[in-house]
């Protein structure tokens, strides 16, 4: 273990490795965690979060820190750098959240973060290890902010405001300041975003270009260059590589040859642009290897921290060009001459010329200048340059430049010389001389050769040529100017020109002393000189001008002040504007004219006296712009002037600038609104009025100057109307007023603020400006903080609380107010300013003490404005919580705690409800408001939150308590209403909170009882409002135990928990059932008006039906008497009869609008009971029209059948009365399974929808999680009896197979045992889940639980019945729909139905039943499922005739274009019709077809034997004639019948049997059906012609011997009897037949079949 002595105590321990503390009193520390040593003992004691215990030494480090309030609760301060621990505490703060990224699978955000984090540990690494110059430590710093900012918005933690890097404290600025912070924090990371990205040097590139001397044959001085090759390197991927670096690094260049040499001065250009035709790559792999390196700072700085660059010879080189700024004292004089290109004729030869041109300087005696060449920096400087030579050019193009640095005094009189050689390697590889050029440095008049290219005259000369005797080339001309010049040159001379040949050079001058322009006449030329030359030569015309006003005052006094006007404004232009700084060096350093302050000053003063008279005022105007430049000209000549004098003429100097003033005065109070010239002048004056204070402080006191500058503001008009222009201009100089230094001191700012705050005020009245006025209010509260930490500001806040305060208020009111209107037009937020004047407000709030307080109230002449003042800004903080202003800002926060407790004294001295009311609502919203849960944010801002400002709800809630103790016995005005806003308080999860305000529940329920006897608002409230919050899923598990207090309600202790119980939320909307307030707290009219909260509910979201049944709850509770009842809710004092009359009628309403008719009709006929017992029959007329549009409703007006889902709640993070429980819900219209899932998860953003319909284990019900499992389930009718009725209607059915119903079915399929591969439904089992709802739906909600769930399995041929019969169901539905017209236009519903069917039944479907489960083996195997099996049979004839039906319909409505696809429907029915019965069906059944047959012929050639000879006796000739053809058709049917018989004892194949034998057998069985059928009455012959319709003529022919044979049987009884006895066997015996022969008879059409079928089994 570790002790420590003495001298550890101004250390303190930082755990730097992780210790578990499994020894003896050991206590586990992490990393990064700091300890309090307490003792020194067998161990060491230290107190981190309240526990103790003993460590090993060597898992601490000890910090440097300053230590104060030594002891158990001492205070330690580190003394490491701010930006080092707030690394620190940052790194810990992400490592938690960091984490977190991972576990949600944030992967992309996990990796850069902890990319981030490593360059953290990095910088941070370098930070302490103290090896960083000032620069390096300064870019670190930036370079960790950034990171930190980054990462602290990329995990949504707090935005830090920082100051130089460096985190600010709050208590130590602004809050104005700290939201100027914000905002600049968020620009900057932006700026630094954009300039990460942004490439500003990919146009800049360094060149290198080489050239390759030549040797050749003949004398060893002889040699010349040639051009070689060019290596060019792009400076923007330089700089991107080397700006985070601090050595050097290496960069190869690959060096490119021309492909033409004639390109050769360009071939840089064309290595940029990438034209590769132009030149050629090197073959291998080299080129030039250069090491760079960047440095920043002044040059100065850089050679002190890198002498060692220094040492080894680096060469500086100066801009191509003047820099921005030339400081006095910097002499340079460089001329860069570049040879551009030359043409030279052939000279006799043969091929073109190798041409060399030679570059010498002359001094004006014919001497070459020494050393005056240089070929670039680090180059020695020589005397001769020659160029390289381009191979057989005779127009070589060079672009060479050299520098020349000529000394001045040896400029003047020197010329350039050009020498032009040819090199040849056949003479002797000399080189022959054979013209110059030439041109002189300096013109005539002084001036130099202008920045341009010249074109130069090429003499003509030989090798011979001497030039020893330069004054005979120098008087000719050298180029056209000189030419025009003196056109006159004799033909005699030595040296001629050649015409054809010229030479294009281009010179620039950089040169601090010589000049291209002349300067004559300086005073009154010096307009018309270029603004170069003159801030070149700024120095040299300051001393001349002063020099003449002090040669002469009187002459030039005016001239020379016009002149430094005019050069002191081309120093405002931004061309020029950086050469300020030297104006101001040579006023500190060179400025001597000790005399001129008086002549400025006059001239000044005459220029602003005149302003009111002259019409032209441009010059007065330049004058005033020039007033800073001019005070500092002033002042400094009469400090010179005064150490000359030793302070002579001090009196005259300072009644000379209080003259000054007053002119200025009055120049400003001008009224200018007639003159715009005028207004251009004060404005100018204005501009630049605040820059003269600093110069005037040099020679005058503080509240001297402030009493100038008082009185200069004072004299501006006080009006706002001077011009929108003219204001700002006013605003903006008063802005740079409280920004200059003669602001931050006390004695002038106590000046100063009245003055300021005048002109403040009454734009603020005005609402004009208020961007400006609230940067000017900003500055004047950070200057006044920043004061108050040493001197005291009391009176200068009394100032602004006086003539501010109030104004502030109403100004936020107003921009609040329309911020908040067109955010909802346009969705905007508030105006750019709202942030300023809020932070204005609450700077200004937090420098007021209790005595600014105590003068606020005594201002106030009556209550009533002190009751107006409070409402306003209660106003204006309500807004300012609702507007997100300061998210973050904790500081802010606090301030407004601080505000209300201030303000709470105030609301004492006014007791009025509505301040009172103001009040309280304004405190629930501030403890409630998100920023303040401490829960809700990371441990570390917790933390750190509670140990700077502890916890502000806390401190709230106290006020918020004591204000109520405070009322006294007005505490009964505020009951029951604000109940609510408490209660909304005890929401917030803070105990001591909670605890603070059970107390005022208690007392609220003590008045109450003191007024009333009784509590009954208080409680009513109370459970009204808990049922609100807890219906909307609020509060937490401590919550529960709070309001379950017997002490707090009485006899109700679970209050809440039958609240959880009989609650649901449906879109934040709450509901309750009768039972609890109806009968468990007998609380009626509780009861009453939840109902109606329930209705309205509804209606708002078009629930009409269970809206009806809801107020079908209160009309349950009336009674049809004459009892009268007291007004109530909105319903007028009445009789009992009359409000059940009213309630019957809107009930009636809404369930028309639901279209839940069939529930109206009970009530129809309540009312009609009721009209008709007091003969209102006006009244029973309208109610049964109203009964009877109910039925034409339900008959003719469609009506969908809504879904039905089952939704689950699984997990501990819903709330209790949905918590692991299971509903069933009714879905609106057209809503599917898709959308109301979709729908579910909106309203639980937070949940995860299961995929899988199995109950959840115990793991998913106690996870603190939300799960979500949802199915659609199908409803179970009550009403069976009327679903079975054959003659009701399906539109009556559909409706009561989906309302009034409680159990609803959930079908889940599996396989038991194992699966049948070739056909499925062998072994597909269901399991059939029940769930029975502990209210029917629908009902008083759209939502009910489920009591109970009942599970049962479901054979497969039980599950193949329902699946057919359901189908059956869908397939009338849709056809009647069709059939009624219900359905328009498009069939292709109709159409996907059938083919769904039909097409099923074809390739698998039904005929998959007949293989499972009509087979020989299943059947005998199952004899218990016989019924079952006949059932199933007859469902599928009944969906063979269901889709005949359809057939139908859908034959008389398809399209012509969706022909063949019904043709398809229809070729598919007719195989679906002949695979419906196996071979074992047919054959049982033609066996009873056969001996029906044959009975009925045996039978029926008795009869007829008996009819023909009683027929002989009575009949004539038709008669014999019918019996003929009577026993011919006898003995077709006999022989037919025969033959049938003969075929089936053969046995023959099923497919002989049911082709062939069955149309056989059709033809005798119809035959003995004619028979048969022409014995009965005419109705039975009917029948048989719509079996048989085209044997049409056969019955026509029966039907008059019928008629003959009756008369003859009505004769004799006995034959009579005998005959009909006969025929009735004969027609139940062919109409069987010919029924089933019917069925098969593929000719006939849908409908006969059915009817047929349905004949013969009524039969």
């Amino acid at each position: 273990a570790w002790f420590p002595d003495e001298s550890t105590l101004s250390f303190f321990p930082t755990v730097i490795c992780t210790f578990r503390g499994t020894v003896t009193h050991g206590l586990a520390l992490e990393i990064g965690e700091t300890v309090q040593i307490l003792e020194k003992c067998q161990g060491v004691w230290f107190s981190p979060f309240f526990s103790q215990g003993i460590f090993p030494t060597s898992y601490v480090h000890l910090k440097k820190a300053i230590v104060t309030n030594r002891g158990q609760y001492e205070t330690v301060v580190s003394l490491e750098d701010p930006i080092v621990t707030e690394v620190t505490s940052t790194l810990q703060e992400w490592a938690l959240s960091w984490k977190q990224l991972y576990v949600k699978h944030k992967v992309d955000l996990f990796y850069k973060l902890r990319h981030v984090m490593n360059e953290l540990f990095d910088l941070r690494r370098q930070m302490l290890s103290g090896h960083l110059t000032q620069d390096q430590f300064r870019d670190v710093k930036k370079h960790i902010t950034v990171r930190l900012d980054w990462g602290n918005e990329q995990l949504g933690l707090d935005l830090v405001p920082r100051k130089e890097f460096e985190m600010v404290d709050a208590e130590q600025i602004s809050v104005s300041d700290l939201y100027k912070m914000v905002g600049t924090t968020h620009h900057c990371r932006d700026l630094y975003k954009m300039l990460g990205t942004t490439h500003h040097c990919r146009d800049l590139y360094k060149m290198l270009g080489t050239t390759e001397r030549v040797y050749v044959k003949g004398p060893p001085h002889v040699q010349y260059r040639r051009p070689y090759g060019c290596a060019v390197l792009a400076m923007s991927d330089v700089l991107q590589t080397i700006s985070e670096l601090k050595e050097e690094k290496d960069f190869v260049l690959k060096v490119y040859t021309c492909n033409n040499e004639n390109e050769w001065y360009q071939i840089h250009e064309n290595i940029i642009r990438k034209s590769s035709t132009k030149y050629t790559a090197p073959s291998t792999n080299y080129g030039l290897i250069i090491s760079l390196q960047l440095l920043r700072g002044e040059m100065e700085q850089i050679r002190r921290e890198n002498p060692m660059i220094f040492n080894r010879g680096v060469a500086l080189t100066r801009k191509l060009g003047f820099p921005d700024v030339i400081m006095p004292g910097d002499i340079r004089n460089d001329l860069y001459l570049t040879l551009e290109r030359g043409d030279f004729e052939r000279g006799g030869k043969s091929v073109q010329k190798n041409i060399e041109v030679s570059v010498y300087v002359l001094f004006a005696d014919g001497e070459i200048l020494k050393d005056c060449i240089s070929l670039g920096s680090g180059e020695p400087h020589i005397s001769e340059h020659r160029s390289f030579v381009l191979y057989h050019n005779n127009s070589p193009r060079w672009g060479e430049v050299v520098k020349l640095p000529i000394p001045i005094d040896r400029f003047r009189g020197s010329h350039l010389r050009f020498e032009f050689r040819h090199c040849s390697t056949k003479d002797k590889g000399e080189k022959k001389l054979f013209g110059f050029a030439f041109t002189p440095l300096m013109r005539e008049d002084g001036t130099t050769l202008s920045d341009e290219s010249h074109e130069l005259f090429v003499y003509k000369c030989d090798e011979n040529a001497t030039f020893s005797n330069h004054a005979l080339y120098l008087g000719l001309p050298c180029c056209k100017e000189d030419f025009n010049g003196c056109p006159n040159i004799p033909s005699s001379l030595i040296f001629q020109r050649s015409t054809k040949e010229t030479l294009w050079i281009s010179t620039q001058l950089s040169s601090t002393k010589l000049t291209q322009n002349g300067v004559m006449d300086i005073l009154g030329r010096l307009r018309h000189v270029s603004g170069e030359e003159i801030v070149k030569f700024l120095q040299d015309i300051l001393d001349t001008l002063f020099s003449i006003l002090d040669d002469n005052t009187d002459k030039y006094g005016p001239l020379v002040f016009q002149s430094l006007v005019f050069i002191i404004n081309l120093l405002r232009d931004s061309k020029y504007y950086h050469f300020c700084p030297v104006m101001d060096t040579y006023i500190q350093k060179h400025f001597a004219g000790a005399l001129a302050y008086k002549e400025l000053i006059r001239c000044l003063k005459w220029y602003m006296d005149r302003s009111a008279e002259v019409v032209r005022q441009n010059h007065i105007q330049e004058a005033m712009r020039a007033l800073e430049y001019l005070l500092k000209f002033i002042i400094q000549s009469r400090i010179l002037y005064s150490r000359a004098t030793c302070g002579m003429e001090e009196e005259q100097f300072r009644a000379s600038i209080q003259e000054l003033f007053l002119s200025i005065r009055f120049v400003l109070s001008l009224d200018s609104r007639g003159s715009e010239t005028l207004v251009f002048t004060q404005a100018a004056l204005l501009n630049s009025f605040p820059a003269i204070f600093d110069e005037l402080l040099q020679m005058f006191t503080v509240q001297e100057v402030a009493e100038f500058v008082r009185g200069t503001l004072g004299s501006m008009p006080s009006t706002v109307n001077i011009g929108q222009s003219m204001d700002v201009v006013k605003l903006q100089s008063i802005a740079c007023t409280v920004d200059s230094r003669l602001f931050s001191f006390p004695d002038s700012r106590r000046i100063l603020l009245p003055v300021v705050l005048h002109h403040i005020h009454l734009h603020l009245r005005q609402q004009k400006e208020l961007l400006i006025c609230s940067g000017i209010l900003s500055s004047i509260f950070s200057i006044i903080k920043t004061s108050s930490l040493d001197t005291p500001v009391q009176e200068e806040v009394e100032m602004m609380v006086e003539s501010l305060l109030d104004v502030l208020l109403q100004t936020l009111l107003a921009i609040m107010t329309k911020s908040q209107s067109q955010e909802a037009v346009r969705g905007h937020r508030c105006p750019q300013c709202t942030g300023e004047y809020v932070s204005c407000l609450l700077s200004l709030l937090r420098q007021m003490s209790d005595i600014h307080f105590n003068h606020l109230l005594d201002n106030f002449q009556s209550k009533e404005e002190v009751k107006e003042f409070l409402l306003k800004i209660f106003c204006v903080f309500r807004n300012l919580m609702k507007l997100s202003i300061f998210p973050r800002d904790w500081n802010v926060m606090r301030l407004l705690t601080i505000l209300f407790c201030c303000f709470a004294n105030v609301c004492g001295v006014c007791v009025t409800g509505q301040v009172w009311n103001s009040y309280f609502s304004l405190a629930v919203l501030y403890i409630s408001q998100p920023s303040l849960q401490l829960e809700n944010t990371t441990p570390a801002k917790r933390t750190n939150v509670l140990d700077k400002y502890g916890d502000m709800r806390v401190m709230m809630a106290y006020e918020l308590f004591s204000m109520w103790q405070n009322l006294g016995e007005n505490k009964i005005h505020f009951i029951p209403g604000m109940i609510g806003p408490f209660l909304g308080v005890t929401l917030v999860p803070q105990g001591e909170v909670r605890n603070i305000m059970i107390p005022i529940f208690h007392d609220m329920m003590d008045w109450e009882q003191r007024k009333n006897g009784n509590f009954k608002q208080v409680e009513a409230e109370l459970i009204d409002k808990l049922d609100s919050l807890v219906s909307e899923g609020k509060g937490d598990e401590n919550y529960r135990e709070l309001f379950s207090l017997t002490q707090l309600f009485g006899p109700y202790p679970s209050l809440l928990e039958k609240i959880e119980q009989e609650t649901w939320r449906e879109t934040g909307i709450s509901f309750v059932t009768s039972n609890f307030y109806k009968s468990e707290i007998n609380k009626e009219e509780m009861y009453i008006r939840y109902i109606h909260k329930l209705c309205d509910m509804h209606l708002q979201a078009d629930n009409y039906t269970e809206a009806a049944f809801t107020l079908l709850l209160y009309w349950e509770l009336l009674h049809w008497e004459e009892r009268p009842l007291r007004d109530f809710l909105h319903y007028p004092a009445q009789s009992e009869w009359h409000r059940k009359e009213g309630l019957s009628r809107k009930v009636i309403h809404y369930f028309n609008k639901g279209k839940c008719w069939e529930y109206g009709v009970p009530l129809c006929r309540e009312l009609a009971f009721q009209y008709e017992t007091l003969y209102d029959y006006q009244s029973l007329s309208w109610i049964r029209k109203m009964e009877a549009a109910y039925y034409d409703s339900i008959m003719e007006q469609q009506r969908l059948e809504p879904e039905f889902f089952r939704v689950g709640f699984y997990g501990r993070k819903f709330p209790f009365f949905l918590r692991n429980k299971e509903f069933v819900c009714r879905g609106h219209d057209y809503e599917r399974l898709e959308a109301f899932q979709q729908r579910m998860l909106g309203e639980f953003p937070q949940a995860i929808a299961m995929q899988h319909p199995n109950q959840p284990d115990e793991s998913i019900l106690q996870c603190d999680a939300q799960y979500l499992q949802i199915y659609a389930v199908t409803p179970v009718p009550e009403n069976v009896k009327i679903l079975q009725m054959g003659r009701v209607p399906d539109r009556i059915k559909s409706f009561y197979r989906v309302n009034n119903v409680r159990r609803f079915r959930y079908d889940r399929p599996f396989h038991k045992g194992s699966k049948d591969r070739e056909n499925e439904f062998k072994s597909l089992w269901i399991e059939r889940t029940t769930l029975i709802l502990t209210h029917p739906l629908p009902g008083i909600s759209r939502w009910f639980e489920v009591e109970k769930r009942e599970l049962v399995e479901v054979s497969p041929l039980e599950n193949a019945i329902y699946v057919v019969e359901n189908k059956n169901h869908e397939l009338r539905t849709l056809i009647s729909q069709y059939q009624h017209k219900q359905l328009h236009g498009n069939i292709n519903l109709l159409s996907m139905c059938l083919n769904g069917v039909i097409d099923a039944a074809v390739n698998g479907g039904i005929a998959r039943y007949q293989e499972a489960f009509f087979d020989k083996e299943y059947i005998s195997s199952h004899p218990e499922d016989t019924e079952k099996i006949t059932a199933l049979k007859d469902l599928m004839q009944e969906q063979v005739y269901i889709l005949g039906a359809g057939l139908a319909v859908h034959d008389k409505l398809v399209h012509p274009e969706m022909r063949p696809l019904h043709k398809k429907l229809i070729d598919q029915f007719q195989m679906m019709r002949s695979s419906l019965y196996v071979s074992d069906f047919f054959r049982s059944l033609y066996v009873n077809v056969f001996f029906s047959s044959l009975y009925v012929s045996v039978f029926l050639a008795v009869s007829m034997s008996v009819v023909f000879f009683s027929s002989l006796y009575v009949s004539g000739f038709f008669s014999n004639l019918y019996i003929s053809g009577f026993f011919s058709s006898l003995c077709v049917s006999v022989f037919f019948s025969s033959l049938c018989q003969w075929f089936f004892q053969q046995s023959l194949c099923q497919w002989l049997f049911q082709q062939s034998l069955c149309q056989w057998g059709f033809f005798s069985s119809l035959y003995v059906s004619f028979f048969s059928s022409s014995s009965l009455y005419v109705s039975v012959f009917f029948s048989s012609l719509y079996v048989s319709g085209y044997f049409s003529s056969l019955y026509v022919s029966g039907f008059f011997s019928s008629l003959y044979v009756s008369g003859f049987f009505q004769q004799s009884l006995c034959l009579w009897f005998f005959s009909a006895v006969s025929m009735s066997v004969f027609f139940f015996s062919s109409l069987y037949v010919s029924g089933f022969l019917c069925v098969f008879n593929h000719t006939h059409s849908p409908e006969s079949v059915f009817r047929t079928t349905g004949r013969m089994e009524g039969c």
